[in-house]
């Protein structure tokens, strides 16, 4: 499979650069993954496509304001740091620019409360620091640092939470699971109410978010790994959904990674957790999930790659070529898409 097979021209000015006022006004295209047919609705119309005893799957990540802008102790030259994982004793991976300028050694301060010491370096500019402060850490972070927008968003998020699901729980992430920034507390107790069974998995997004495929060949590629929770509780009613043959529906490609890994190595689902560094791509057999809402994605990316696994490359291709027709927004800030 080549990475080409995976790529389509989209016009800049359809990349969503702020959200929308409203999170569930959005437009929601609708492709069966069967027949390849598309229907146009926004996101308050999703649940007409769920019933009772299905099963809606949220990723509860919360995202860490973790990008941080400092100055090179001994120098003052400016350093971008990026915090991606925790490796245990204040220990964090990053990605920092310009990263050549990042020894073992270098200390790189944030205003008064926050130090970071470069303890390893490797390779695309990931570097290891060991945070240096007084009080919590989350507590500084919050005040200092500011939400990881992707590179291709240039407007500023006047409200932070705009980049946090409604339903963002637990700490950890470097990156918003973006297709669950659509729904709002409302349409979830609708999904109740209606008698849609909504869980949670926490699935923490990393960095292979922000690395694009630099091989030729699909099937080369290396996810970086991500830590992945399940409990009991969702456990059991996600078993109870695969037996009564009713649909589990996942928001998000990370839920759907996270689904999907625990399948694979169970069988079934079991409350566990662990770190995943699952790639799915055409060709893969999905054990899970039966249906996904999902976002708009880059050209080339390995998130394309997973919806064309469930839907065929050629019908993702060709409802992203009608999306773009249609003036749909794409990317985290944008329209959504819900594969059924």
């Amino acid at each position: 499979m080549n990475i080409e097979d995976f790529d389509f021209d989209l016009p800049e000015e359809l990349i969503a650069q702020t959200p929308l006022e409203k999170r569930d006004a959005s437009k929601l295209l609708v492709l069966d993954k069967e027949t390849g047919e598309i229907s146009h609705k926004h996101f308050y119309d999703v649940l007409d496509y769920m019933e009772k005893g299905d099963t809606l799957v949220l990723n509860d990540t919360k995202v860490i304001p973790a990008r941080l802008y400092g100055v090179k102790e001994d120098t003052g030259a400016v350093i971008e740091v990026l915090l991606l994982k925790e490796k245990g004793g204040d220990v964090w991976q990053c990605l920092a620019k310009p990263a050549k300028r990042i020894k073992v050694g270098t200390i790189v301060k944030f205003g008064d409360k926050l130090k970071a010491e470069c303890v390893s370096t490797g390779e695309d500019g990931i570097r290891e620091f060991k945070l240096i402060y007084k009080g919590i850490l989350y507590e500084i972070l919050d005040e200092l640092g500011e939400m990881p927008l992707p590179p291709y968003i240039h407007e500023k998020l006047e409200e932070k939470d705009r980049y946090q699901t409604v339903y963002a729980k637990n700490i950890g992430s470097a990156a918003a699971p973006t297709a669950g920034l659509h729904f709002t507390k409302e349409l979830l107790e609708k999904a109740s109410q209606k008698g849609i069974n909504v869980v949670y998995i926490t699935l923490h997004v990393g960095l292979g978010t922000f690395r694009p495929v630099s091989v030729t060949d699909v099937t080369k590629h290396k996810m970086h790994s991500e830590f992945y929770v399940m409990d009991e509780e969702t456990a059991k009613i996600l078993n109870d959904t695969k037996k009564s043959g009713h649909k589990i529906i996942s928001v998000g490609t990370t839920s759907t990674r996270t689904l999907e890994t625990v399948a694979n190595l169970y069988g079934e689902f079991k409350a566990c957790s662990g770190f995943t560094d699952i790639f799915i791509y055409p060709g893969y057999e999905f054990k899970a999930v039966s249906a996904l809402i999902t976002n708009f994605h880059l050209p080339k990316s390995t998130l394309v790659m997973l919806v064309s696994a469930l839907a065929t490359r050629e019908n993702i291709l060709n409802a992203y070529k009608e999306a773009i027709a249609n003036g749909y927004r794409f990317f985290s800030f944008g329209d959504a898409m819900f594969i059924r």
